[in-house]
């Protein structure tokens, strides 16, 4: 049995934990309601977009990596690549966490 929590708790419970933060998310791409994948950007402000996906690690556990970093020269670029993955993968989800150390909020440390 997956002990991991369905898809679309783990998206409300982010967005409730931006709102609180007082920063804003928003769903860009809605997937898979109980196995979906998650992808997070996170940005302040709107700019220096990172997006992260949580991966397996050899220890069974699964962490979030950083996978894109959006290059301020060609911001079209980081939008692409979301989108090639969505259509990829029908059951991805996509959220955006526009908040001050958002990675802090997905428990990383930068």
């Amino acid at each position: 049995m997956d002990d991991r929590l369905p898809a679309h708790l783990e998206i409300a419970g982010l967005i409730r934990i931006v709102d609180a933060a007082g920063g804003f998310a928003t769903v860009i791409e809605k997937g898979e309601r109980d196995a979906g994948t998650i992808l997070i950007i996170c940005c302040e402000n709107g700019t220096n977009s990172r997006l992260y996906e949580r991966m397996p690690q050899l220890d069974g556990t699964r962490k979030w990596t950083l996978i894109r970093s959006e290059n301020p020269e060609n911001k079209q670029e980081f939008s692409e690549y979301c989108a090639r993955r969505k259509r990829q993968d029908d059951d991805l989800w996509i959220l955006e966490l526009d908040v001050p150390n958002c990675e802090q909020l997905i428990g990383i440390e930068r």
